[in-house]
């Protein structure tokens, strides 16, 4: 966990929390708040809207998970005989069934002292025991939007009880299309409720969801608007296309690549990443919308317990992926959306720990790397690697790495917390090292 502090000295006994709420967060070995968590958790306790804006990392689930138990705990809802009674008083909406599962481990992580009840609601797996932990009484549902849809027109979940409700990766949900069905949702839920956004960025689609969704929301912010993680070095490697696949490998064979989560614009080029990488003796496994719920599951576990160190996926993964550890990210495809870059590079360097991204450009791809460097204000360095740059120096803004010209070589660049660039330049000679061994 992040330890910068917006006050210092400034610990989770500091944010009023119950006391429930406190030994559960001291057994998952925390004592000080994230800056995105000191300032949103008192906000939230107050029934305060909030819009939370911070990088991927940066401790935006607990930011809203801590206040919602506390508050729930706070204001039990009773029978006469005084026996808590479970009914929908929080719903929590998220663009990926990883990312509700990711939610729903914080609520049972931070409530394990009470007797919440919360429930995951998401594709790909049966519907009826979902339906059976609904009907039986939730306290918190965690839903993607399209299959929460089936359940209320099953009537298998009432909203009348309502007073929080959470969108978070609200740009994600909006990327992926979920618009019309988040405005189905919301129609049916109390208006007068405590609304909580969290977001990596916000576009003007965002902010339109702001206005609409919720009342005077206090913003809070950490860090520049579409900016990437400041823990992550870039570096972008240009190469044909048809070359890919033959770096990806040389790459892979560094002896600091422990584990690396590899980006494909397409389901069917995350095979082909895969089955290549296996028949150069290199154990990896692919995560997609075409893999079932189970297959998802078990390529994400063997991939965080380290069985394989090498996960190829689509951007089903940029968010809600939250592994530790992730040493690597490599956009073996430049994502189309700039704003996918900054998500897909968060997926390393969290919590505070630094991590390398590389991209692979190949000539086609030239426009859309430009188009992320404007977005995130900074160059990206490029590596050139001999025997796959393809060639042409137009493109280059800064110097690149050739073997007749070693020394005089910009870095990769981070941002600190203050905006100002960061050189990285010891680590940045460990990426120069496959141009040097060839």
């Amino acid at each position: 966990m992040i330890e910068e502090n917006l006050e210092a000295g400034l610990s989770f006994d500091n944010l009023d929390l119950a006391p429930e709420v406190l030994h559960a967060v001291r057994d998952a070995g925390y004592t000080h708040p994230t800056p995105i968590q000191q300032q949103a958790i008192p906000l939230a306790l107050a029934g305060r809207d909030l819009i939370g804006l911070a990088q991927t990392g940066t401790g935006k689930t607990a930011g809203f998970t801590l206040p919602i138990v506390h508050n729930l705990i706070s204001t039990p809802l009773t029978a006469e005989n005084g026996e808590p009674v479970h009914r929908v008083r929080v719903l929590i909406l998220t663009p990926t069934r990883e990312l509700a599962a990711q939610v729903e481990e914080s609520f049972r992580k931070y409530g394990k002292y009470t007797d919440l009840r919360v429930v995951p609601i998401f594709g790909g797996v049966g519907i009826e025991p979902q339906s059976k932990a609904l009907l039986n009484g939730v306290d918190v549902v965690v839903a993607t939007p399209g299959r929460l849809l089936d359940h209320m027109e099953r009537q298998n979940v009432s909203f009348d009880d309502l007073e929080v409700l959470v969108l978070d990766e609200a740009d994600r949900m909006l990327d992926m299309g979920f618009a019309p069905q988040l405005n189905r949702i919301v129609a049916e839920i109390p208006p007068y409720r405590q609304t909580l956004l969290f977001s990596a960025t916000m576009p003007p689609e965002v902010e339109a969801l702001a206005r609409r969704y919720l009342r005077k929301p206090v913003v809070v912010q950490v860090g520049r608007r579409s900016e990437a993680a400041s823990t992550v070095t870039h570096a972008v490697y240009p190469v044909p296309r048809d070359r890919k696949s033959t770096l990806l490998v040389e790459l892979l064979k560094e002896a600091n690549m422990d584990s690396v989560l590899i980006f494909t614009r397409t389901k069917h080029g995350a095979d082909r990443v895969v089955r290549h990488l296996e028949d150069q003796g290199i154990a990896a496994t692919a995560m997609h919308a075409d893999k079932s719920q189970g297959e998802r599951t078990r390529a994400l576990e063997d991939f965080k317990s380290g069985k394989i160190r090498v996960l190829v996926a689509t951007d089903i993964a940029q968010r809600g992926l939250d592994v530790s550890g992730i040493s690597h990210v490599i956009n073996y495809d430049v994502p189309q959306q700039p704003e996918d870059y900054v998500h897909r590079i968060g997926r390393t360097g969290r919590a505070a720990a630094t991590g390398d991204a590389y991209t692979f450009m190949s000539p086609d791809e030239i426009a859309m790397v430009r188009t992320i460097e404007r977005m995130i204000g900074q160059q990206i360095p490029r590596i050139s690697v001999p025997g796959y740059d393809f060639g042409t120096t137009s493109d280059v803004a800064v110097p690149v790495a050739t073997e007749q010209d070693p020394v005089d070589i910009a870095p990769p660049v981070s941002i600190n917390a203050e905006g100002d660039p960061v050189a990285t330049q010891k680590r940045y000679r460990r990426t120069r090292s496959v141009a040097r061994r060839r």
